[in-house]
């Protein structure tokens, strides 16, 4: 293993990182925003949608932007414009600051999420095995601190400004100098793609991919949008209890996800797939029948433990069915990463609303289980190089961003 892959490998997680933390800090302090800008409870849904809706956006553009440009570099200049947009979000005054910031930090978030797993992608198949896994794993663990932040902030009744500035004005000059390090594509890809070869994207492959990926969104909307309401206002605990299930389906999610890629070493990613499946559906099932919040609480640990290993996996299965075109295959089924976001939390509440919040957690159960319809697509393909799309070419990785 070269010392170009390890850089390239410890820079693109400190990235992940920083994306988990940025993101955490937005996604919690959303009623400070709202006090802070007068946001009407009408036009806040609004504001929120919006942000997936462009980081969509960002993601189709990444598809056409990495034909003439590396992914590297797109992620070297998305990540400060995420940071910055962060901060604008902080330091504006009004409704129209709040609309631009937002949409740069959707925009830039699309092309961010995108770009970070073409590169996780193809630093996997450099590795010649998984470790995809370990690149969400540190997604997570930055959610964890992003969150912990925003609690302090909350707790100290700091402005939103004050909050945010020491984070990027330490996560920004860190990600700039890492992103000498990052590593774009292996041997097989860049001499495809300089060619003029690069394989066509059949979309009829992908879509089961697009659809695990909608599903396994949509139940995680379900966790960080409806856990808390779920436990106070169905299971009947305290607002403090309340604000524990996502705490643990975060922390569950960065054990699961810390362990998976041993997991998929060992038995096959469609195994891992099939066991996640079965594990979040099983969560699923003891949030909608738990008699307390306790149970309940048991439920969204379980779910943790499923959810986790999906959405890695899916961008790892689309590297290995287009391994001469992952880079646009992952920006395409990045796409439906913010379908399921959009779709889930206001699926849960109409469901909620008409039915019963019990009844709506069936929902994304039965979602999540299909994925065992379609856990085939996992598997490694053989491919016209030879073996697995897991081969290493490690003497065709060199090139990071620095030229190396």
């Amino acid at each position: 293993m070269t010392d170009v892959l390890r850089r390239g490998r410890a820079s693109l997680a400190f990235s992940f990182f920083a994306q988990g933390v940025a993101f955490a800090l937005l996604v919690t302090r959303i009623p400070a925003i709202q006090d802070r800008y007068g946001v009407s409870d009408a036009l806040l849904p609004a504001f929120l949608a919006a942000v997936p809706i462009l980081a969509g956006v960002g993601s189709v553009s990444t598809e056409q932007l990495v034909k003439r440009i590396p992914p590297s570099r797109l992620l070297r200049f998305a990540q400060p414009v995420v940071l910055l947009a962060l901060l604008g979000v902080g330091a504006g005054d009004s409704t129209v600051e709040l609309g631009v910031s937002l949409a740069a930090f959707g925009l830039a978030v699309g092309m961010l999420d995108a770009s970070m797993n073409m590169l996780g992608v193809s630093l996997q198949r450099a590795y010649g095995r998984s470790i995809m896994l370990s690149f969400h794993a540190v997604f997570s663990l930055g959610g964890i601190v992003g969150a912990s932040l925003a609690w302090v902030g909350a707790h100290w009744h700091l402005a939103l400004f004050v909050s945010y500035l020491p984070v990027v004005a330490v996560l920004l000059p860190l990600c700039l100098v890492g992103s000498r390090w990052y590593v774009d594509g292996d041997g097989a890809a860049v001499e495809e793609k300089a060619a003029g070869g690069a394989e066509p994207i059949v979309f009829k492959l992908l879509l089961p991919l697009c659809l695990v990926m909608t599903f396994a969104y949509i139940g995680d909307s379900t966790v960080s949008n409806w856990s808390a309401k779920y436990l106070q206002d169905v299971l009947g605990s305290s607002e403090q209890l309340a604000t524990v299930p996502y705490n643990v389906y975060m922390v569950t999610t960065l054990i699961g996800r810390a362990v998976g890629d041993f997991g998929v070493r060992q038995f096959g990613a469609v195994a891992v797939v099939r066991l996640g499946a079965v594990v979040a559906a099983g969560g699923f099932a003891v949030v909608a029948v738990a008699p307390g919040p306790w149970v309940g609480m048991l439920g969204f640990t379980l779910l943790g433990m499923g959810l986790c290993v999906l959405v890695p996996q899916t961008f790892a299965a689309a590297g290995r069915l287009f391994p001469g075109a992952s880079d646009a295959a992952v920006a395409r089924l990045n796409v439906f990463n913010y379908v399921g976001f959009l779709v889930g939390s206001p699926l849960v509440g109409a469901l909620g609303d008409a039915w019963s919040y019990r009844g709506a957690m069936l929902v994304p159960m039965v979602l999540v289980l299909v994925t065992l319809v379609y856990a085939k697509s996992f598997a490694a393909q053989p491919d016209r190089y030879g073996g697995g799309h897991e081969r290493p070419r490690t003497a065709d990785v060199g090139r990071g961003s620095n030229g190396l």
